[in-house]
């Protein structure tokens, strides 16, 4: 998803005639992330992307590929497809039908561990976000502190606060995670 996002800016600010650093100046974000994004090596914050978007004059839906649309309220267990893989440690699946219609984002999300001794950078982004833990234990980074969050527990937050998750377990931690603003509404 990541490449795909990245080759889509490349592919617009090239269109448009723009370098790099023209990106840069109009959306107050660095270089060096802008040309991370486009070659797939970094993520970026929805509100980031969204002032990308701006600057090349598309909509920020231009940038991700919409779940397919169905009539029905209920997504079965077997339809849920992965959505996206972030630095091959974060799965997202989708959990509705229709995205594009929500204010509300249902994500399942699953985090293979990583080592304890990595930097988790803390980030903050328009919105707010609640997570319930299913299965493993969660290390939640907010406002620059750690918590461990167990299976049954839960936490609520505005996005504008620095944060996020890690695994630092050997096994695999899976949680529901809503958010808003939804990137996918039209």
């Amino acid at each position: 998803m990541n490449k795909d996002i990245g080759k889509k800016v490349k592919e617009l600010r090239t269109q448009k005639k723009m370098t790099l650093k023209d990106v840069s100046e109009r959306t107050t974000l660095s270089t060096g992330l802008l040309s991370q994004l486009e070659r797939g090596l970094t993520n970026i914050a929805t509100d980031s992307l969204q002032k990308i978007a701006q600057v090349l004059g598309v909509d920020l839906t231009y940038f991700f590929t919409s779940p397919t649309k169905k009539e029905s309220y209920v997504l079965r267990s077997y339809e849920k497809e992965v959505f996206q893989v972030v630095n091959s440690r974060f799965i997202h699946y989708h959990l509705t039908n229709g995205a594009p219609d929500k204010t509300l984002l249902p994500r399942l999300v699953e985090l293979l561990p990583i080592n304890s001794e990595e930097d988790i950078s803390q980030y903050a982004h328009e919105g707010e976000e609640f997570i319930y833990v299913l299965e493993g234990i969660l290390t939640l980074f907010i406002n620059n502190e750690q918590i461990e969050v167990f299976p049954g527990d839960s936490a609520h937050y505005n996005s504008s606060t620095v944060h996020n998750w890690a695994n630092y377990t050997n096994k695999m931690v899976r949680m529901l995670v809503v958010s808003s603003p939804n990137p996918f509404k039209m």
